[in-house]
């Protein structure tokens, strides 16, 4: 922070805006506000002197430059109060999303929410979304931990963002999907209408914009951007499962998200094969397993109890 505007700002000398942007630096870090009280005490031990050395003048002229500098010191600090309150109404009522909501879906579920805006967004398993109550003037921000398929109602004014900790997703209005968990190095992002802009967390300036039926993947670090021809992969919301030229390990992940079981691979020849196919998720995974039975030669034993899957 600017070290000029941040003693404007301790002298009343400040825009809202500009007040605006100290409390939301200030409030950013704990490091940030302890550089802001130490400037502040700086500022203080400066303006002491400055009334020491007043003190020091003889006679009528001490008491007139005296009047002076207790006249704009006062005045500096029903400024500094004039902004702070300022500053603070503005930040209350353009901050509503300090109050937060979080829905959470475990394994082996799906929902669908519906956000203050109007937009529709379908959660799939072992997703987290957190969204305020009231989004704020200035955007529509959510944070995605998971799959999640936004069906985003536009406003021109506010751009919709959905944060995830690879890559932010800024739009207006359009519908699609983004897979980021947390704990997988995959991320993608499928666009079905309307125009959405990525930006990395890690690197700004390393940005994307894709077109309708256009998907960005993330491969070694960088986002490949590549042309979808099946969307069958997206009705997972309609508790679909397809798949479509996937490894048996990706297959396996994805029936452990969509059933809640732990599945341990022991035989390793299963994972030269890919499948393509489909089925419910209300079938089962005792279903899902047979049917890929057909394909791949293996055996499995579920154990209920422990909720693990051994596939020999």
């Amino acid at each position: 922070m600017d070290k000029e505007k941040l003693y404007r700002f301790f002298e009343g000398n400040v825009t809202v805006e500009e007040g605006m942007e100290i409390r939301d630096w200030m409030e950013a870090s704990a490091e940030n506000k302890r550089i802001f009280m130490k400037e502040h005490k700086l500022f203080s031990a400066i303006l002491l002197q400055d009334k020491r050395r007043i003190a020091a003048v003889p006679g009528q002229s001490r008491l007139r430059t005296l009047l002076k500098s207790d006249w704009l010191r006062v005045a500096a600090i029903v400024l500094i109060t004039l902004s702070l309150n300022a500053v603070y109404q503005h930040y209350v009522a353009d901050n509503k999303e300090l109050a937060m909501s979080i829905v959470s879906v475990p394994a082996g579920q799906r929902t669908n929410v519906t956000l203050p805006d109007g937009t529709n967004v379908w959660l799939n398993a072992r997703t987290t979304i957190r969204f305020p109550e009231k989004f704020s003037t200035r955007n529509r921000t959510v944070e995605l931990m998971g799959e999640g398929y936004f069906d985003v109602v536009k406003d021109k004014e506010r751009p919709f963002i959905v944060k995830t900790d690879k890559y932010s997703i800024e739009v207006l209005g359009t519908k699609f999907d983004v897979e980021a968990y947390p704990d997988e190095e995959k991320f993608v992002t499928t666009l079905m209408q309307g125009s959405v802009k990525l930006t990395s967390q890690a690197s700004p300036s390393h940005q994307v914009t894709l077109k309708p039926e256009h998907k960005a993947t993330l491969k070694d670090g960088r986002l490949e951007v590549s042309k979808v021809t099946d969307f069958n992969p997206y009705r997972w919301k309609e508790g679909l499962i397809s798949f479509k030229d996937e490894p048996f390990l990706t297959i396996m992940k994805d029936l452990e998200k969509y059933y809640g079981f732990k599945i341990i691979i022991n035989n390793q020849d299963v994972l030269k094969y890919s499948y393509t196919g489909s089925f419910r998720q209300t079938d089962g995974v005792d279903y899902a397993l047979r049917v890929l039975q057909n394909d791949i030669s293996f055996s499995y034993k579920k154990d209920n109890e422990t909720q693990i899957i051994h596939i020999n």
